[in-house]
């Protein structure tokens, strides 16, 4: 999918069926429309009244777009409101359905000293107008203070609201120490969405905790932008309602009408006599108790919180979107919450390959989706800072490789812009660059791009990968308990994320509400859907890795460990504590009776984990000998297994760089007697693996991978794929390059002369030999034509080259960016060959003789063009497309001036690597 970005109403409905055509015609499958318009700075060229989201200008450009995209096979998404958080012009901050916020003032009263007068107003002002909730006193306990918070004695707190006259108060503090007047105040926090003004009224972000919020969204939907036609065309959509990252922004502590109502009841315990410790000011806290007292508060109000947010929120839009014939598609992060439970609530949770630190914030969300049966995991891709134009398709592929592993099965670039807009600049309109007046963020994807003529390449290839990792359904080794359920933080599990991924464990994240899903039961020793093996549990990461669980998680565990599921402890948990206010006694007492299950261990240690684990007969579905920087995902069809494998970073920036791998995988398999299939992602094609070893429990194989490139491996019948094979013997060892099956028969494969040994599955031992083979063939002398893509009619160069070098360094193409095409010959005495292409940037493609080629693995541009070469003179020509950034530097130099030149085009080394194949059984032997 790609994130289609409209400058609000500013569209015309022929363009807009124009681009569904563009996008369907590029292979993808459907499109999410935002209004978003952070690159227009002189907001005065916007008519927000005429063409604002949620006009007549708007709906019918909506319709236009579900119209086109039914017509063509395309989903398309509807985002929640205009840019984000949701927002509505129908209210202001005062109004019911407004984000509130809980502002505070505050006076210092010296022992014995009668402090008279206005009750404290909020020390940050506001727009909006506040409503006083409350007055307390505390004495100051300078022991509890922090360097930024003041510490008080919580059996000091009092109330004084009754106090309160006409916004007037008397009060005397008593006699001994310090005390401080604290006056609670609630009010609108006045947010608007992101780079507005996109209506006229400008909206205002709602209250995300209440009813009242959330309603206010659905009935402005009912009312005014459902129209007959956009509500028949919707259910046709096959689409999803969309909300964005969850940025509330205040300046004090965020709030909901009746928090302290819910609280009570949801906690057990009055909220006011810690709303002290609770209060925030410019997002940071103010007060402070004895520690332990102080975090246990916070964490029952943001569970608090949390539950409101869920509850009011998501399950109250997802049930509606649900009426509408939509699913609900959402971010459900950016708030101190648990986003794993809200991604069980969602039919569709989303992450970010920007803000996503590393694949456990992936994994998160992996554990909401699976637990409650959903099937897709999406994510933003590709938003880099600073990238616009110059972003690469191998970037974004190296990026997105290890996010699928981690669980990710749907990918929304980032983006596609409507053509144009008031004001915008060649190459059209972008909806985040320029970026405060300079390059910004990547990418406006599109016909604009001279890449986009490779795009259905790259479209088929997320295509099938997509596929894969739908089939069946997820199998992962290990559940680890998150206590609290927080993503978009890049904080992983102990042991598991630093030693455990880089051995072949596989893990996602679980939190307690979903272990009340009617789902989370234990069968044959396993976790539900995912079929955990083990349950691994240490301290709480996000409150001082406390040990801590509610009493009814610790009874789930229980139940689970008396189920046969093995169960993994770290840490201190004889002396565990429950998360918030209250007593722990109840949850030792079942934590002991927990320690006392033949299956559960606890240890002490980070290093002891595998131990445990072993004593308990848990091993992963993947194994190798030494740690490597492989990722892993598994899925099971009925009796066939689907495994990617991707040599991938756990983060966008985690260091060091990934190095190729090259080494022997063991991989579990549901069938006894299932053979090994290798799947090609770029060209579709599904081949027999010829060399691995058969083990008790799985398959061992050689993956060989260079960086961010993933390989698809399916276990399964015989037959599977097509093929006719049968189950001839195959090899588990050989001393030539390759081995391959061709009509039942295997070959061996050699780039060099040699006599090459070939162990085979009935024990026998093949000796081939393989005569000379030509020499390597450096191809250095090309002839070369570009298309220069640059405002107005692309100039074309028609160059010589005796050298490869990147276009900067070609006088000529110095500040070129566009489509280029590499033509040289090369004369063969009768060898099947390999094409190396070395360095190339950004997307190619290649054609033999005039025929194309198979798409090009754009992270190891290598290909076989042993079936299209002939004896004598062949042709070559390399077709090379690369962004807009050379080209942008010198043509918009104000913006994109600081830009540094790009290494674009067939650098190389390139060559033509012959080599020769010899049979090595006989069809069926």
């Amino acid at each position: 999918m790609v994130r289609w970005w409209w400058p609000d109403g500013h569209v015309d409905p022929a363009e807009i069926r124009r681009e569904v055509d563009q996008l369907a015609a590029a292979g993808f499958g459907g499109a999410e429309i935002a209004a978003v318009h952070h690159s227009i700075r002189d907001k005065s060229v916007l008519d927000p009244a005429g063409h604002g989201w949620g006009t007549p200008a708007w709906n019918a450009g909506v319709e236009a777009a579900l119209d086109q995209a039914a017509r063509r096979g395309l989903s398309i998404d509807l985002t929640i409101g205009p840019s984000w958080p949701a927002a509505l012009p129908t209210i202001n901050p005062d109004n019911p359905a407004a984000a509130k916020e809980l502002a505070h003032g505050s006076a210092t009263v010296t022992p014995g000293a009668t402090f008279s007068g206005p009750v404290p107003p909020p020390a940050i002002s506001s727009a909006s107008t506040p409503t006083l909730l409350l007055v307390q006193a505390a004495r100051i306990e300078p022991a509890h203070s922090t360097g930024d918070e003041t510490g008080l004695d919580p059996a000091s707190v009092r109330d004084l609201t009754s106090l309160v006259t006409g916004g007037t108060i008397t009060w005397t503090a008593p006699a001994s120490g310090e005390w401080v007047l604290i006056a609670y105040w609630e009010r609108g926090s006045g947010q608007r969405p992101e780079s507005g003004p996109h209506t006229a009224p400008e909206a205002y972000v709602v209250d995300h905790f209440s009813r009242a919020g959330t309603q206010a969204v659905i009935d402005y939907w009912e009312s005014g932008l459902l129209t007959p036609a956009v509500r028949k065309l919707l259910r046709r959509s096959g689409g999803a309602l969309f909300e964005d990252s969850i940025e509330i922004e205040t300046d004090a502590l965020q709030w909901t009408p009746g928090m302290v109502e819910e609280f009570g009841r949801r906690r057990g315990y009055d909220l006011a006599p810690f709303l002290p410790v609770i209060l925030l000011s410019e997002e940071d806290p103010v007060f402070t108790y004895e520690a332990v007292l102080t975090r246990h508060a916070r964490k029952d109000y943001w569970d608090t919180v949390s539950e409101l947010f869920n509850e009011h929120h998501f399950t109250t839009l997802r049930d509606w979107a649900h009426s509408l014939g939509l699913r609900l598609r959402a971010q459900p992060y950016g708030l101190q919450t648990d986003a794993i439970a809200a991604a069980a609530i969602l039919d569709v949770p989303e992450g970010e390959s920007l803000g996503f630190k590393n694949l456990d914030d992936y994994r998160c969300l992996a554990g909401g989706r699976d637990l409650a049966g959903h099937a897709l995991l999406s994510s933003e891709a590709g938003a880099y800072q600073g990238g616009a134009y110059t972003t690469t398709w191998k970037k974004l592929l190296t990026t997105m490789g290890g996010a699928y592993a981690a669980g990710l099965n749907q990918t929304v670039l980032h983006g596609f812009s409507y053509a144009t807009a008031p004001g915008a600049a060649w190459p059209g309109f972008a909806a985040f660059t320029p970026y405060n007046g300079t390059a910004g963020y990547s990418e406006s994807w599109g016909p604009r791009q001279p890449t986009w003529d490779h795009i259905t390449d790259i479209s088929g290839y997320f295509a099938r990968i997509h596929a894969v990792v739908r089939q069946g359904r997820p199998r992962v080794d290990v559940a680890v308990l998150r206590q609290t359920g927080y993503t978009k933080t890049g904080i992983g599990a102990s042991w598991f994320t630093a030693s455990g991924v880089p051995t072949g464990w596989t893990h996602q994240f679980v939190s307690g509400p979903l272990l009340d899903l009617p789902s989370a039961t234990v069968a044959d020793g396993r976790l539900a859907g995912p079929a955990y093996k083990a349950l691994f549990v240490e301290g709480d990461r996000f409150y001082s890795s406390e040990c801590t669980m509610t009493v009814a998680v610790a009874e789930r565990l229980l139940s689970y460990a008396r189920a046969g599921l093995p169960i993994v402890l770290l840490g201190a948990w004889r002396t565990a504590s429950v998360p918030g206010v209250g007593e722990s006694d109840r949850l030792r007492a079942i934590v002991a009776d927990l320690l006392a299950e033949p299956t559960v261990r606890m240890v002490a240690a980070q290093a002891d984990v595998p131990t445990a684990l072993a004593a308990l007969g848990v091993r992963p579905d993947v194994r190798y000998a030494t740690a490597s920087t492989l990722l892993t995902m598994r899925r099971v069809d009925g009796d066939v297994d689907y495994y990617y494998l991707c040599n991938g970073r756990h983060g966008e920036n985690v260091k060091p760089p990934v190095a190729p791998i090259d080494h022997e995988v063991t991989l579990a398999r549901t069938s006894g007697d299932g053979v090994p299939y290798l799947l090609d992602p770029w060209t579709g094609r599904a081949e027999r693996i010829a060399v691995y070893t058969e083990e008790s429990d799985g398959i061992r194989l050689r993956v060989a991978l260079r960086p961010g490139q993933a390989r698809i491996v399916a276990i399964g019948r015989p037959g599977l794929f097509g093929d006719r094979t049968g189950r001839p013997p195959h090899a588990t060892a050989t001393s030539a390059d390759l081995v391959r099956f061709a009509d039942g028969a295997l070959l061996i494969r050699a780039t060099g002369a040699g006599t090459y040994t070939t162990a085979l599955s009935d024990g026998r031992t093949v000796t081939t030999a393989i005569d000379s083979v030509p020499a390597p063939v450096p191809l250095s002398s090309w002839r070369l034509r570009v298309e220069d893509r640059r405002p107005g009619t692309p100039v074309t160069h028609d160059l010589r080259l005796d050298r490869l070098a990147p276009w900067p360094d070609i006088p000529e193409l110095a500040d070129v960016s566009g489509v280029g095409t590499y033509t040289t010959t090369v004369h063969l005495t009768g060898s099947g060959a390999y094409l190396e292409l070395g360095e190339v940037t950004d997307t190619c493609r290649v054609r033999v003789n005039g025929r194309d080629l198979d798409p090009v693995d754009q992270l190891h541009p290598v290909l076989d063009l042993g079936p299209h070469l002939r004896r004598g003179t062949n042709t070559i020509e390399v077709e090379v497309a690369t962004p807009l950034g050379n080209r942008l530097r010198v043509a918009d130099p104000a913006v994109y001036g600081g830009l540094t030149r790009q290494p674009y085009g067939l650098v190389g080394p390139v060559r033509l690597v012959p080599y020769k194949e010899k049979r090595v059984t006989r069809p069926g032997l």
